[in-house]
């Protein structure tokens, strides 16, 4: 039997194409930094798109660190939702039904600029629709949405008052399907996650939710598996074979 390993993951990072992520934010600086941090695996899971995640799973593949293509999906209620998947085809078309349903353009001087980079961090576009707004998709369609394209679905800082499924609906509802709930490192690092598990039996990430370069890796979840991949990545979650660190706190 092969030995287990122990990958150290952060399934939720933005980039520049976030209209709050921070400038530096852009795929060779991702790389760059996940590599300094020891990071085995990220997912790049920008606001209601996936348009920066193909240069930096290119960069990722020479630098030998996985990167995983997703976003984070703000539903028609109001509910922050991860989908990360094994391929970009995948996350692609996830965002493509998100993007339908984004109505409001941006106001980058109120929201932030909203920009696509290249493999040498070049600017080669900006996003024109609002990302960081609700799309048409209630959470049963969004998890439904993923799944349907392979992902996995995750409940997004769950202990977070805002754009949580907590805060904005009061419960988890058991018929949704998703795959775990995301906690926040704060939370992890001062001991007071169980008021928040308690409330659910799905399987637990921990992730930076980073925006700048500074915050990647606040918050790790361990996967204990014998090789770095999506499949096996997606199966040890399930089983709950995992661990979580925190820096900073």
């Amino acid at each position: 039997m092969a030995t287990k390993k122990g990958f150290k993951a952060d399934l939720h990072v933005h980039t520049c194409l976030s209209p709050c992520g921070d400038w530096d934010m852009t795929p060779k600086k991702i790389i760059k930094r996940a590599g300094a941090l020891g990071l085995d695996i990220i997912a790049i899971c920008d606001h209601n798109a996936s348009k920066n995640a193909r240069p930096i799973m290119t960069l990722g593949k020479t630098a030998g660190i996985l990167v995983l293509p997703g976003l984070e999906i703000c539903t028609k209620e109001e509910v922050h939702l991860l989908g990360i998947h094994k391929s970009i085809c995948q996350a692609e078309a996830v965002a493509a039904v998100v993007y339908q349903g984004l109505t409001q353009n941006n106001a980058p001087d109120l929201f932030g600029f909203q920009v696509i980079a290249d493999e040498q961090d070049m600017v080669i576009g900006q996003e024109q629709k609002l990302l960081i707004q609700a799309c048409q998709l209630t959470v049963k369609e969004a998890v439904d949405l993923i799944h349907q394209q392979g992902g996995i679905a995750i409940a997004a800082h769950i202990d977070r008052t805002s754009y949580s499924i907590l805060g904005q609906l009061g419960f988890i509802p058991l018929d949704l399907g998703l795959d775990g709930v995301e906690i926040t490192a704060r939370t992890i690092a001062h001991k007071q996650e169980r008021y928040f598990l308690d409330k659910t039996t799905l399987p637990c990430l921990v992730s930076s939710d980073a925006h700048r370069l500074d915050e990647m890796g606040q918050g790790t979840t361990v996967f204990h598996m014998t090789i770095p991949t999506f499949e096996a990545m997606a199966s040890t979650l399930k089983r709950g074979d995992t661990t979580f660190t925190t820096r900073g706190f």
